[in-house]
C-alpha cells in the first residue's frame, strides 16, 4: 500500500512540474484546456460561415426604400382622408344651415347664419399671418408631428359639430385656419424629404453618400417628381367627394358671365325633408372615426423624416433666427418671381368650385348633376397628375405652361359663354369644360411642388420654402373670400390677369436661371448647443483659485463671442453678392472690439501667471 501511495505522490509532482513521470513510461500529456476554450469562444462570437455581408447590406437598404415608400402611402392617404372629411363636413354643415326650415325648428333664434359667416371668416382670414408662426411650429414640434397635430386639430372641428354653438363652432374654425399653412408646408417637406431619403438608399454604395458628402446636381429629381406625382394622385383621388365647399353660399347663382351674387328675397327652403337628428348623429360619428383613422395613419404610418439629431440641430438655432428664415428665403429671385404663379394656384382652385362647377354648372343643368361634376373634376385632377411623370424625359418648364395655356383657352371661352338655367343639353360641354380645367389644376399643383424640390433639392429643410408657397395660396384664398360679391366677368379677369401675370414671371426665372444669374441661397444657421449639467464628468483641480476661474469663465465668455460672430459672419456671406459699405463697416468694428477683448484677456492671464510665480 505505501508503494502505491508513494508511486501516486511522485506521478502528480511530475504531473504539475511539467515532466513525465519517473518510471520512464510514455503518457500522453492533456491539451490545455484555457486554450480549447479560447478557440470556442472566438467559434461562438465569430461570423457564421454562410453569412453573406453584401447580401444583408442589400436586405437592409431594400427594407429602408420600402419605409420610405411607406411613409408617401401614408402621408398621402393622411392628408386625402383629413381634406375629405373636413370639407364633406363643411358642405353639409353649410347646406343644414341655410336651410331656413331646418333652423326655425331644430335651432330657433340661436343665429347660424351669422355663425356660418363668422366660421368662414376665421378658416379664410386667419392664414393671413400663417408666415409668422408656421416656422415656430415647425421648429418646435418637427415636421411629422406638426402633421399628427394638424390632423388632431381637423378632428377637433368634426367634434364640434355634436353641440353646435358659437363658442365651439368659431374657435374651432379658427384654430382649422392656424394649421391650414403648417400642414401643406409640412407635407410638402415630408414628401420631398422621403424623395431625399430614397436616393441615399438606392445609392448607398456611391463614395458621396459614404462619406456624407454633397449629391451631385439633379441627383434628387427623378425621385421628386415620382414621389410629389403619387402624392398628388391619391389626393385627389376621393377629394371630389370633399369639393362641395361653400356650397349653400351659391345654390341660387345665376348662370354664366352674367351671374352676379345670390338672388334675393327667395325662399331658403332647399331640402325636401327634414334628417333625423339620429342620422346626423350617425354621420358625424362616421366622419369622426376618419378623422381619428388619418391621425392614426400619421401616428403610425409615416416615420421620421429627419433623424433625432437633427431636429435638434433645428431647435438649438433661436426662435429669431427661425422667425426671419422665410423673409430671408424671399432675397432669392427664384422665389419671388414663383409668388405670382402661388397666388394664381390658390385662385384656381377655389374659382373651379365656386365659379365653374357652381355658377355654371348648377344653373345649367341643376343640383341634381352637382355630384357628377364634383367627380369628373376630382377624377381628372388625380389621373392627370400622372401625367407630371412627363418631366423624366421633357424639360421643366414644359408642365407649368402647358396648365397654364389650357387654364387661358378655357377663361376666354367662359367670358363669351352665359348658358341658360335649366338646360340639361349643356351637360356633355360642362363635363369637358371642367375635366380640361382639372387637368390644368393637376399640372399646376404638381409642377410648383415638384418645382420647389427641384431648384432647392441641397436644402435639407424646405419647410420655409413650402411655407412660402403655402402662405400666399393662403393670400390668394382671402382675397376670393373677398370677391364673392363680384360680377362673373370681373372675376375672369382678375383671374387672366393674375394668370398672365405669373407665367410671364416665371418664363423671367427660367430665363435667369438659363443665363446663370447668381441667386443669394439662403442658409439655416449653425446649431449653437448649450451644454448644461454633467459638472461631474469635468476634471477637478483642487489648485485653482477663485480668480482663475474668473479669469477663465471671462475668456470663456470672449470666445463665445468670436464663435458667434464668426457664425454671424457665414450667415451674412450666403449670397454670390458682396456684403455693401455700411455691413462691412460695422464687421470692422464688431472686429476691433472682439480683438481688444481678446487682448483685455491675454493681459490678465499673463498678469495672474506673474502673481502666481
Amino acid at each position: 500500500m505505501a508503494a502505491v501511495i508513494t508511486e501516486d505522490n511522485v506521478y502528480c509532482e511530475a504531473e504539475v512540474n511539467g515532466a513525465p513521470p519517473a518510471d520512464g513510461q510514455d503518457q500522453v500529456q492533456l491539451p490545455a484546456p484555457v486554450g480549447n476554450i479560447q478557440g470556442q469562444v472566438e467559434e461562438f462570437l465569430g461570423p457564421h460561415p454562410d453569412y453573406d455581408e453584401e447580401e444583408e447590406e442589400r436586405k437592409y437598404y431594400r427594407r429602408k426604400r420600402l419605409g420610405v415608400v411607406k411613409n408617401v402611402v401614408g402621408a398621402s392617404c393622411g392628408g386625402m382622408i383629413i381634406y375629405s372629411v373636413y370639407m364633406g363636413l363643411l358642405q353639409m354643415q353649410l347646406i343644414l344651415h341655410y336651410d331656413e326650415t331646418y333652423r326655425e325648428v331644430k335651432y330657433g333664434t340661436l343665429g347660424l347664419e351669422d355663425i356660418d359667416k363668422k366660421m368662414l371668416m376665421g378658416i379664410n382670414v386667419t392664414p393671413i399671418v400663417g408666415l409668422l408662426y408656421t416656422p415656430v411650429l415647425i421648429r418646435f414640434l418637427g415636421t411629422k408631428w406638426m402633421m399628427f397635430l394638424a390632423s388632431g386639430i381637423y378632428a377637433l372641428f368634426v367634434s364640434t359639430n355634436y353641440w353646435e354653438r358659437y363658442y365651439t363652432l368659431v374657435p374651432s374654425a379658427v384654430a382649422i385656419g392656424i394649421v391650414i399653412v403648417p400642414l401643406w408646408a409640412s407635407l410638402g417637406n415630408y414628401i420631398t424629404r422621403m424623395a431625399q431619403q430614397y436616393y441615399e438608399y438606392v445609392n448607398y454604395k456611391d463614395e458621396h453618400i459614404q462619406q456624407q458628402k454633397k449629391p451631385p446636381k439633379g441627383a434628387f429629381h427623378s425621385y421628386i417628381i415620382i414621389f410629389q406625382s403619387v402624392f398628388y394622385i391619391v389626393f385627389h383621388v376621393i377629394l371630389y367627394d370633399a369639393f362641395f365647399s361653400l356650397v349653400s353660399s351659391y345654390l341660387l347663382s345665376l348662370s354664366g358671365a352674367s351671374g352676379k351674387g345670390v338672388i334675393e328675397n327667395l325662399n331658403k327652403t332647399v331640402l325636401l325633408s327634414l334628417p333625423r337628428s339620429l342620422l346626423l348623429i350617425e354621420v358625424e360619428s362616421v366622419l369622426m372615426g376618419a378623422a381619428f383613422l388619418a391621425m392614426l395613419i400619421f401616428l403610425v404610418l409615416c416615420g421620421a423624416a429627419y433623424r433625432p439629431t437633427e431636429e435638434i440641430d433645428l431647435r438649438s438655432i433661436g426662435w429669431g433666427n427661425i422667425f426671419q428664415l422665410p423673409f430671408k428665403h424671399l432675397r432669392d429671385y427664384r422665389l419671388r418671381l414663383l409668388c405670382p404663379f402661388f397666388i394664381y394656384s390658390g385662385f384656381e382652385v377655389l374659382f373651379a368650385v365656386q365659379g365653374i362647377i357652381l355658377s355654371y354648372g348648377v344653373c345649367a343643368v341643376g343640383m341634381e348633376k352637382l355630384w357628377l361634376l364634383v367627380m369628373v373634376y376630382g377624377l381628372s385632377s388625380s389621373i392627370c397628375s400622372g401625367l407630371s411623370l412627363m418631366l423624366l424625359r421633357l424639360p421643366r418648364p414644359i408642365i407649368l405652361l402647358v396648365g397654364a395655356f389650357m387654364h387661358f383657352v378655357l377663361i376666354i371661352a367662359l367670358m363669351c359663354w352665359s348658358p341658360q338655367p335649366r338646360e340639361p343639353s349643356y351637360l356633355p360641354y360642362l363635363l369637358v369644360l371642367i375635366a380640361l380645367w382639372g387637368l390644368g389644376t393637376a399640372l399646376n399643383k404638381t409642377g410648383l411642388s415638384t418645382l420647389l424640390g427641384m431648384l432647392y433639392e441641397d436644402k435639407e429643410r424646405l419647410d420655409f420654402v413650402y411655407t412660402i408657397y403655402h402662405w400666399w395660396q393662403a393670400i390668394a384664398i382671402f382675397i376670393v373670400y373677398l370677391w364673392s360679391a363680384l360680377p362673373m366677368r370681373a372675376k375672369l379677369g382678375l383671374l387672366l390677369l393674375a394668370l398672365i401675370v405669373a407665367s410671364f414671371c416665371y418664363v423671367q426665372m427660367e430665363r435667369r436661371l438659363a443665363k446663370k444669374i447668381p441667386f443669394r441661397l439662403p442658409r439655416i444657421p449653425r446649431p449653437r448647443h448649450k451644454v448644461k449639467g454633467y459638472r461631474y464628468l469635468e476634471e477637478e483641480n483642487s489648485d485653482e483659485s477663485d480668480t482663475d476661474l474668473s479669469d477663465a469663465d471671462a475668456d470663456g465668455k470672449d470666445e463665445d463671442e468670436r464663435r458667434l460672430v464668426e457664425e454671424d459672419r457665414n450667415t451674412d456671406n450666403d449670397s454670390q453678392g458682396s456684403p455693401g459699405p455700411e455691413r462691412g463697416g460695422v464687421r470692422d468694428r464688431r472686429k476691433k472690439h472682439d480683438n481688444t477683448a481678446y487682448e483685455q484677456a491675454g493681459e490678465r492671464e499673463d498678469y495672474v501667471q506673474h502673481t502666481r510665480d
